[in-house]
């Protein structure tokens, strides 16, 4: 601990600003809850003296409020502070919160409760605390299951290392949200000015000499090697040292529909598509690069590849059941172990080259043409049935994106193949699929345009998943934080997926012989850009394939002048 400058008497509010700010966030995301009023007051203090702290933003849904934090991390990826309101606040959030530790994205999360309950000498919390705000447990209990680490701070004194901690725990590997308990008895204790020292960028592990030499014998003496990644892209330099290593042992990558952000240029050759299928009984070695569940169902297992898993972290532990097949661990710093791997890719068999390369450029070429043949044939179905194919969709969102370092946070679901596939993002950081529940998506790409601000965000979603999201909440965000993206909504007036299952479940069952499908209707909605159109934003509804271009230039251009495009699309299927 380490004196600072702070002014004597000051209480806990200002040790939690002091604490972010020492951690170095860069924003603290707050859903307003009553017990943030010393944090409040520290930031007026701070703001009227010119003192340094966090850019506070003040937002209306904790779930927006997650999601930002969560956007904003996956690119800047250092942990920035969220402040819920209490445990409901906590509970509100904790689906976005759960999504966040899914997604490998630090943060702080802290939200609070009463411990006196109006009993003791002071400052008197309110009877809200007594009544309905409590939880048994505290909220750092209810945390446990989808936080890597929860905990209570029990001292103002201790308050800001505690903050410290938590931020430490949630950089380092394998990243995700960290959760503060802190009671508002503490926030308004009197505060003696000591402060956390400031933390500093993780130190990174790496494989030994020892141990990275074998693996490059085995990718030697391998003649149909493979490379199946779900995340290599989340670490810094991971998208370059992927693609540099793939590229020095010609050695083909798939990227599985587990992905959840790019990993590899899918406009480049060696790559390989997302089944790992045809490589399941032909591949002799398989190399598991940042990838958590590989195998469908788990026991699937290769029949003859060995396995060589390279992970900082490999075995997950907040992944319920996880296989891996492990023949070999190459553990620490990802993008540090695939640059010591390309420098040893030398004394190839140049036989064994040449055959995997030419396999591989024959299934490249396959699914460039069907690409193509899907698009085209997409084009050719314009007309014949009410609204516009979402292969069309993508593909012209790749074209009018083209050359603009554009940004695409996904949250389809029975689309979402097709957005990978014909959106065909090439770049690091160009492409993050939500993860955990629907209806954090937007939010997302609102931190996510935090983070970018000169790129153009553009968010794919369902009209199933859209209905989910806090919407108004979000546009108010937007708004307020001249956050512009572009929402395109493929709006197929049903829950697809839930469709799919009871007709994959029950083929002849008793709603397939009336019709009744329960639980997937979304006719009833009104057409979803309607809802932008109160806080002035550009709006788009699309029915005809050729209303579709010109309509997507008209909200790209809005976004590029700083207002956000809903672009709502009726698709055929």
């Amino acid at each position: 601990m380490t004196d600072s400058n702070n002014t004597p008497g000051a209480d806990g509010g200002d040790a939690v600003v002091s604490a972010f700010n020492a951690v170095g966030a860069d924003y603290l995301f707050c859903s307003s809850g009553s017990e943030w009023a010393p944090v409040w007051e520290s930031l007026a203090r701070r703001h009227r003296d010119g003192e340094p702290a966090p850019q506070y933003l003040d937002l209306t849904h904790e779930t927006v409020a997650v999601g930002m934090a969560t956007g904003y991390g996956l690119v800047k990826r250092r942990p920035q502070g969220v402040l819920l309101h209490a445990a409901p606040g906590l509970l509100q959030g904790s689906m976005a919160v759960h999504g966040a530790l899914l997604a490998g994205v630090p943060m702080v999360v802290t939200s609070s409760e009463s411990t006196t309950y109006g009993d003791a000498p002071g400052h008197d919390p309110g009877g809200q605390w007594y009544r309905n705000l409590s939880i048994v447990g505290g909220p750092h209990g209810i945390a446990q299951p989808f936080t890597k680490w929860s905990n209570e701070a029990a001292s103002v004194h201790t308050l800001p290392t505690m903050i410290t901690r938590a931020a430490e725990l949630s950089w380092r590997a394998p990243a995700g949200p960290a959760y503060l308990n802190i009671p508002l008895e503490i926030l308004l204790q009197e505060w003696d000015g000591r402060e956390a020292k400031p933390i500093v960028t993780p130190g990174s592990t790496h494989s030994s000499p020892e141990e990275v030499d074998p693996v490059a014998q085995l990718i030697r003496e391998a003649r149909n090697p493979v490379i199946v990644t779900e995340t290599a892209g989340r670490e810094a330099g991971g998208f370059e040292a992927l693609t540099a290593f793939a590229e020095a042992w010609n050695i083909p990558v798939v990227e599985p529909d587990s992905a959840v952000c790019g990993n590899f240029p899918r406009t480049h050759r060696l790559h390989a598509g997302t089944d790992i299928g045809p490589w399941m009984d032909t591949a002799d070695l398989i190399l598991l690069v940042n990838c958590r569940v590989p195998f469908y169902p788990p026991s699937r297992k290769p029949s003859q590849a060995k396995i060589v898993v390279i992970d900082e972290v490999p075995q997950r532990p907040h992944v319920v059941y996880q296989v891996l097949f492990a023949d070999t661990y190459l553990e620490g710093n990802v993008a540090n172990t695939l640059r010591q791997l390309t420098k040893r890719a030398k004394e190839l068999d140049e036989t064994a080259v040449a055959e995997r390369l030419a396999a591989q450029e024959t299934r490249f070429a396959a699914e460039q043409a069907a690409v193509a043949q899907a698009e085209t044939k997409a084009g050719e179905r314009a007309g014949d049935a009410e609204g516009v194919d979402p292969v069309l969709v993508a593909a012209t969102l790749r074209r009018l994106l083209d050359g603009k370092d554009g940004i695409v946070v996904d949250e389809t679901i029975t689309h979402s193949r097709i957005v990978k596939r014909h959106l065909r993002t090439d770049a690091p950081d160009s492409y993050f699929y939500v993860q955990g529940g629907l209806g954090q998506g937007i939010a997302v790409a609102l931190g996510v345009k935090l983070a970018a601000p000169d790129r153009p965000v553009v968010f794919t979603v369902g009209d199933g998943a859209f209905a989910y999201n806090p919407v108004i909440q979000s546009y108010d965000a937007s708004k307020a934080y001249d956050l512009p993206v572009l929402i395109v909504v493929f709006n197929n007036r049903v829950y697809k997926s839930m469709n799919l299952n009871h007709r994959r479940f029950y083929p002849e069952g008793a709603a397939a012989e009336t019709g009744e499908w329960l639980g997937t209707d979304l006719h009833r909605l009104p057409r979803l850009a309607q809802f932008a159109e109160p806080f002035g934003m550009h709006t788009e509804t699309v029915d005809t394939t050729e209303a579709l271009a010109p309509a997507l230039e008209r909200a790209l251009k809005a976004v590029a002048e700083g207002t956000t495009a809903v672009v709502d699309v009726l698709v055929t299927r």
